[in-house]
């Protein structure tokens, strides 16, 4: 059954990509596999990883008749090298198109996240090129995994849970969360359009006042 869940699962991949690009939707970011899969048992993530390769090359044509690009965040390096080996065909087809940014997190954290991003600016304190003194949001962003990339308007949780469980901590500090009962693999067309218009009637004041 838990086969079948992520096979369908694919196939709402391909409708909510297909649909978020024609609505001209900047960016589209899929929570793919944490780091927190590799704990599921070793037949369930190679089956993962062969169904994730699979999607690669069979998504290519979807991806270049919509003009999207595609990009990952994660610590990827971990990944089987046939997948890695796929993932960097998808993206220099794609990184010259220019509609959504379809944005995959594969072996991704976001604790993940920030304590490698720590790394790297600790790393840079100490070799000159950085000042502490120098150091606000905007340059904390510079080594998240979502470097030049915008945070998310919208967070949306299926399944009925009603946690962010780990995914973009730093990016959805200002986002709108909309849940839902509904499983990914049964999440379509129509229930994005009821995310959005909930969306579109949430007023966004970012810490301020609406005059």
């Amino acid at each position: 059954m838990r086969v079948m869940g992520h096979e369908e699962g694919v196939n709402s991949v391909r409708e909510i990509t297909t649909e978020c690009a024609k609505k001209n939707i900047g960016q589209l970011t899929l929570y793919a596999f944490s780091n927190e899969n590799w704990k599921r048992s070793k037949t369930e993530v190679n089956f993962l990883m062969r169904m994730l390769k699979k999607f690669l090359i069979a998504e290519r044509k979807t991806i270049e008749d919509n003009d999207i690009r595609l990009k990952t965040i994660g610590r990827t390096e971990a990944l089987p090298d046939g997948v890695k080996k796929e993932l960097s065909i998808s993206m220099e087809e794609s990184k010259n198109n220019k509609g959504m940014i379809l944005c995959l997190a594969l072996n991704y954290g976001g604790r993940t996240e920030i304590i490698d991003a720590t790394i790297k600016l600790a790393a840079d304190v100490k070799k000159g090129v950085r000042k502490l003194k120098d150091i606000d949001d905007d340059v904390f962003e510079e080594y998240m995994y979502t470097a030049g990339m915008s945070d998310p308007d919208l967070l949306i949780r299926t399944g009925g849970e009603m946690r962010v469980s780990n995914f973009l901590l730093w990016e959805v500090s200002y986002a709108e969360l909309w849940f839902t009962s509904v499983y990914w693999p049964e999440f379509k067309k129509k229930h994005l359009e009821e995310a959005l218009s909930d969306y579109a009637k949430r007023e966004r004041r970012y810490g301020g006042l609406i005059e």
